[in-house]
């Protein structure tokens, strides 16, 4: 991002509760911009780099809190695990999240009136919860079933291949038999116990198909977590004593986006005005082309604009664009248009995974951390642990000088090779993997599953333009500029602390700022 000639106005601090906090993406974003966070995270090695990291955490499932646990917090921000959503066609992901819109729906019907009394608005969320509490000791049930049968069937297909073996049949003979569950029929006709064997893996077959309807039909978890942030805002805008949230920042894949849009429903009748977009992070100068579905709210008569992309998004075989119309047939020459001029600056190029890594080596150096592995890499080409187009062969490929394809939990897995042959590189360190996801170089990685933890993070530069844009509406487009920019400066110089934070417990509550200590 070029320079700015106009000084950031000295902003407004807010308090942000983060759900769902995961290693700190969003935190350390807020972290930059000068706001406070305190994120609620249960998974312990997320936890561990978060105490490195010097983030306020209370450890633990966000369903044993509750917004009243922080009546303080001014803002509440959040990724609630993901679910296969499908919305075309049928199967478990179209039923999750068909049961998802009709919670949603039971929500705002209890909230449409603000005379409704809070015990019954409260009476409707307690009915939600035990449903899915029920559900999901029911589904753990079926579980161990399950579990049971798929060790009867282990057990019964060993002693079946031993006896065709002894039968004298032919591996190949074998295999087809456990594939069908049908034993030969001369000899299922001469032996009733090997015929009884495999009718009783039949049994088990149906059985298990069974519990996996079952389940299905159940869905999982995840149901119940994904509605607990629309579940804090109603609780902050109608419990009597608490005051509602200020902004509230939602961020997910892009399945989740229609559960946003029925949230925007529930939001406008709390006099939140809102806006959701579904965000290319390679437009807001993430080395990665990724995509989020974004739920943006604020309290009162300020509508949201759509989040102004500031760099061109990625395309396959593509040249860096290098002017904000420079993709477009009516751009004039020189890429200038005079009514434009001093209205708008241009979009900047996409970001390669280079010139990514390229910057976090220097740095690196410039904070005196030369221990971190950021290599020197030549010209390579990323081959993904994923197969294009369903097929597991044709491997995903991406160069050096383009942004990385989406990162996952799986991207130690990433093979790099030089560019135009198949002669292996080193793969991604730890370090390298959390700059192509924005975060800080230093960023301290810890526990274990950190490949994990880096692929499931939100993109911190991303989380950076969105709560700029949602916390700071009274900014005019250069001080909005300038402000980023300063930003974006103390998030890649970011370094943690000389000591961990201690990860808190519910314990700890009392006496914590966001409680009212």
């Amino acid at each position: 991002m070029s320079h700015v000639n106009h000084a950031p106005s000295s902003p407004a601090i807010f308090r942000i509760v983060d759900l769902f906090a995961g290693p700190g993406g969003l935190d350390v974003a807020a972290e930059a911009l000068g706001h406070q966070v305190t994120g609620i995270e249960w998974d312990d090695n997320a936890c561990r780099t978060r105490e490195a990291a010097g983030m306020d955490t209370f450890a633990g499932d966000v369903r044993d809190y509750r917004a009243a646990d922080f009546p303080h917090a001014q803002v509440l921000t959040g990724g609630p695990p993901c679910q296969t959503f499908t919305v075309a066609g049928h199967g478990a992901g179209r039923r999750a999240l068909d049961d998802v819109l009709e919670y949603i729906g039971r929500l705002h019907d209890a909230v449409r009136s603000k005379e409704t009394p809070w015990p019954e608005v409260e009476r409707t969320w307690n009915e939600i919860s035990e449903e899915l509490r029920l559900r999901a000791a029911e589904a753990d049930e079926v579980k161990a079933q399950k579990r049971e049968d798929e060790a009867l069937r282990s057990f019964a297909r060993r002693t079946a291949r031993k006896s065709l073996a002894e039968h004298g049949c032919s591996p190949e003979e074998i295999e087809l038999a456990l594939k069908t569950t049908e034993a030969p029929r001369g000899l299922a006709r001469r032996d009733a116990d090997l015929k009884n064997l495999f009718d009783g893996l039949v049994s088990l077959e149906k059985s298990l198909d069974a519990h996996r309807a079952r389940l299905e039909k159940l869905g999982d978890e995840r149901t119940g977590l994904v509605l607990q942030p629309l579940w804090w805002v109603i609780e902050r805008s109608r419990c009597p004593g608490l005051e509602p949230y200020r902004a509230v920042v939602l961020e997910q894949v892009p399945a989740v986006m229609r559960v946003w849009e029925e949230y925007e429903k529930v939001l406008d009748t709390l006099d939140y005005r809102t806006k959701t977009q579904m965000m290319h992070t390679e437009a807001f100068g993430v080395p990665q082309t990724r995509r989020r579905a974004v739920l943006m709210a604020r309290l009162g008569k300020i509508d949201i604009p759509e989040l102004r992309e500031t760099h061109h998004r990625y395309r396959p075989g593509g040249v860096p664009a290098t002017s904000r119309d420079a993709d477009r047939a009516d751009t004039p020459l020189w890429g200038v248009d005079e009514e434009s001029v001093g209205r708008r600056r241009p979009k900047d190029s996409w970001v390669s995974m280079e010139a990514a890594l390229k910057k976090a080596r220097g740095i690196a150096l410039d904070l005196g951390l030369p221990d971190l592995n950021l290599p020197d890499r030549p010209a390579f080409t990323v081959v993904s642990n994923y197969g294009t187009g369903g097929d597991p062969a044709a491997r995903g490929r991406r160069d050096h000088d383009a942004p990385s394809s989406t990162v996952t939990g799986k991207v130690s897995r990433n093979r790099l090779v030089h560019k135009g042959t198949n002669t292996d590189l080193p793969r991604f360190e730890l370090a390298e993997a959390g700059v192509l996801q924005t975060f800080p170089v230093a960023y301290p990685w810890r526990g274990s599953d950190r490949s994990q933890q880096i692929g499931n993070a939100v993109p911190p530069r991303l989380a950076l333009h969105v709560l700029r844009h949602v916390l700071e509406p009274e900014l005019r487009e250069e001080e909005a500029d300038a402000r980023l920019e300063q930003a974006l400066a103390k998030l890649e110089n970011w370094r943690p602390p000389s000591e961990p934070v201690k990860v808190r417990r519910r314990e700890g509550l009392k006496g914590h700022p966001l409680n009212g200590g």
